[in-house]
Order: structure tokens, then sequence, then C-alpha cells
């Protein structure tokens, strides 16, 4: 009889947050070991006991970093390049998931493109070349995740890598109907700003979580 290979562990850096629940709570229901990251240990830990959801524990950001086979970066934007700095011993050779989004308050409703460009970009740089950064979950609706149903829509993955936008694409299977492969890393920019549309269609329409999906594509 032959094992069922090993799942790899998931780290999800802002793991306390809207997003980082989410997907810790996704992500643990389809088996994979999940540790969520903090600032404050006690914290993440708390959050991981009010999960109740199985193979998830909390640890400090570099703890959980060490920990995940693929890490998971959903922090503000506000924190996204002191967190990377953070966590950079930890991460080498690793494939590194970029879910942060440009949003500037108050008008998060509005595209505001930072002068450095594409966070994911500069998670690239900041890491380093053994780093592999690939960038997806921006355009999926937090809310819809906390009660244990993936969300009705697709995930675009970025990334510079085949094989690590690959491994992300079987991840997004897990959250959304189904992860599409976007291409370069560079072209995460597009889905960064479309993130600022959403939130401006979920107020002209009043929907919780308003999302994408890619037609034209084969079934899979």
């Amino acid at each position: 009889m032959q094992d069922t290979p090993k799942k790899p562990t998931i780290a999800v850096i802002g793991g306390t947050g809207d997003l980082g629940r989410g997907l810790a709570r996704l992500l643990s229901m389809a088996a994979y070991p999940v540790v969520i990251g903090s600032r404050a240990r006690e914290k993440a830990e708390d959050t991981a006991r009010a999960l109740d959801a199985p193979n998830v524990r909390g640890d400090d950001n570099r703890g959980a970093a060490r920990a995940g086979d693929i890490v998971i970066i959903a922090v503000p934007y506000a924190s996204h390049d002191a967190i990377l700095e953070e966590i950079k011993p930890d991460v080498a050779g690793k494939i590194v998931v970029d879910a942060v989004v440009p949003l500037v308050p108050p008008k998060v409703f509005v595209v505001q493109l930072p002068a450095n460009g594409s966070p994911a970009m500069v998670a690239q740089a900041i890491l380093g070349p053994t780093v592999r950064v690939v960038s997806a979950f921006h355009n999926v609706g937090a809310k819809k995740l906390h009660g244990g149903e993936i969300a009705d829509c697709d995930v675009l993955v970025f990334g510079d890598d085949a094989a690590a936008r690959e491994a992300v694409i079987e991840l997004a299977g897990h959250v959304a109907q189904r992860g599409v492969d976007g291409g370069a890393l560079a072209n995460s920019v597009a889905a960064e700003a479309l993130t600022s549309v959403l939130i401006a269609v979920n107020r002209r329409y009043k929907v919780p979580g308003a999302g994408i999906r890619i037609t034209g594509l084969p079934p899979q």
C-alpha cells in the first residue's frame, strides 16, 4: 500500500486578521498543518484555539515562518515591508505567498498604487533570489471563508517560478472555486489593484464579498 504524501505545513503570517483566519480555517480543513503567526505569540495561540479547527497552532511571526514550508503573508499593507524584513532569515529556499493589497485609507475603494510598485515585487526584492515569491488571494472576500465554505470565485496566482505557482494553485483550490495561473509576478499588480475595484462594487451593490471568475477555461 502506497503512503499518502505528507502535506506541506502552511504558515499564515497575519493569521489573526480577517483574511489570515479565513485561510487558516479552510486550509486546515483540507488537512494541511497550519501555523498562525502574529507579533504576539499569545494572540496567535488564542486565535488558533478560537478557530477550533484541526491541525492549527499559533506562534510568533518568526516561529511560524520557520515552521512553514509555504509561508503566506496576510498582513496590513502598512506592516508589509517591516514584517518581511523580520522573517527574512527564516524563509530562505521556501515559497512565500504575498496576499497583501496596497490599500490606502480612507479611500480603500480607489486604486492607489504605491510609488515603489507592487507589494509582491517589493517582497521579492526584500527576500532575495533564494525565495520563490508567489502572489495570490487578493480578491477573496475574507468573511466568506469564516463559515468554512470555499469562496465562490477564482484566485489569480502569479509568480516567476512555474512549480511554485502550481503549488499555490493547488492551495487556492481549497479556498475558492479554483486557482488560475496569471503568469509572471509582475502581473500581480492587476489583481492587487482590482481589490479596490471590488470594494467599490461591494459598496455600490451592498454585497459582502464580490469576486471574479475567469471564463473560457476548460472544465477542471
